[in-house]
């Protein structure tokens, strides 16, 4: 679930007068605290391989802590379109719902001017959202969408939104084809990419390109703890940590999906 909170930490900006390029926007002060991943996720080229341009609708599926949303909102933002979506929750103690909070979180952070941004669950996927999206993303969440059993729920809400002609890029944590169960059912955070591609096929999706841009051969996608184990999260903690450092942060797949025909 989004922590809003996350995105609120950052410093409100003054609203854009213009559209700030993406080299821009990655070199934010809102991103210092971020740009030490950038070596291992490539903003810049991952969003280029999406083939996502300034201009575009674009929606981001389970924005967590907000890494992509501070590259994406202030992108994409104000002449495109940018969504935030999520599976279905219930609103909190006081009545709020998560999209509620998660634009207001993105407009105070100054990533995005109202009327912008745009969030919804899986399950109420506006009438005007419907048919209009150009590009989807999803950045190492299916493993807990299949851990959950709502991968075709979302995915079906991803086909409803996206547009003919739009595409669908993931990153996700690769597991090896010959992984055992254990290691590539997504409850250690990997997945095989043969299972990801026939997850989209059943969806009414083909894969149209893959990249190897995130690719990392040092990592062996088989820690006892997950990938967890890995940057940034060190689940094991000082154990063993400038090991775990010098690896990285994990092995994944960037693919892109289109509707089929």
């Amino acid at each position: 679930m989004f922590a809003a909170a996350a995105i609120a930490i950052a410093a409100p900006a003054a609203a854009h007068d213009g559209h700030p390029d993406l080299a821009t926007v990655l070199a934010d002060d809102r991103r210092d605290d971020d740009r030490a991943r950038d070596q291992f996720r490539h903003p810049a080229e991952t969003l280029d391989f999406f083939q996502i341009e300034a201009d575009m609708t674009v929606a981001e599926y389970g924005p967590g802590g907000g890494w992509y949303t501070r590259v994406l909102a202030p992108w994409i933002s104000p002449h495109g379109r940018y969504i935030g979506f999520q599976r279905p929750s219930a609103p909190n103690d006081e009545g709020v719902t998560w999209a509620d909070r998660f634009t207001a979180a993105v407009v105070e952070a100054g990533l995005a001017d109202e009327g912008y941004v745009t969030a919804f669950d899986t399950d109420n996927v506006p009438e005007d959202v419907a048919g209009t999206v150009d590009r989807v993303v999803i950045f190492r969440s299916l493993h807990g969408l299949m851990n959950g059993n709502q991968s075709d729920e979302v995915l079906r809400a991803v086909y409803t939104m996206l547009a003919d002609d739009g595409m669908v890029g993931v990153v996700q944590h690769r597991a090896p084809e010959a992984a055992s169960y254990e290691d590539s059912n997504g409850s250690r955070g990997y997945l095989r990419q043969s299972d990801v591609v026939r997850l989209f096929e059943l969806h009414g999706f083909e894969l149209y390109a893959q990249s190897d841009i995130n690719a990392n051969v040092n990592d062996p996608a088989d820690w006892p703890r997950g990938v967890w184990t890995l940057p940034p999260t060190f689940a094991l903690g000082d154990e063993d940590r400038a090991r775990y450092e010098a690896i990285g942060e994990s092995d994944r797949m960037t693919l892109l999906f289109r509707k089929r025909d």
